[in-house]
């Protein structure tokens, strides 16, 4: 935070601000995304409120996005290709859910 301050210090003074914080023991934080989830593996999660009854999230750790495949899209590329539900469902995560790029790979083009 800031520099030549030791972290009780920091303390005193937020809390003479009126803001407090403290640490919130996590094993995985998920954030779940219209298209898909950021996964954050091994977080430091820190919860700040203040005197208005705000509350606040810092969160940080080893960051993975997970990209969801829609039902919809996995049976047009089926019907399009006559590829199998396994096929069409793995053509789609190759190409990122771009249903078009996923028929094209799936006949060969």
């Amino acid at each position: 935070m800031l520099p030549n301050i030791n972290p009780k210090q920091m303390q005193r003074i937020m809390e003479q601000m009126g803001i407090k914080y403290q640490e919130i023991k996590a094993n995985r934080v998920i954030i779940e995304k219209e298209d898909g989830q950021i996964i954050i593996t091994e977080p430091q999660v820190m919860e700040v409120s203040d005197k208005q009854g705000q509350r606040s999230f810092q969160i940080s750790g080893k960051v993975e996005e997970k990209q969801s495949i829609k039902e919809e899209d996995v049976k047009l590329v089926m019907e399009k290709t006559g590829a199998s539900r396994e096929k069409a469902e793995l053509a789609l995560k190759e190409c990122n859910g771009d249903i078009a790029q996923s028929i094209m790979k799936l006949q060969g083009v």
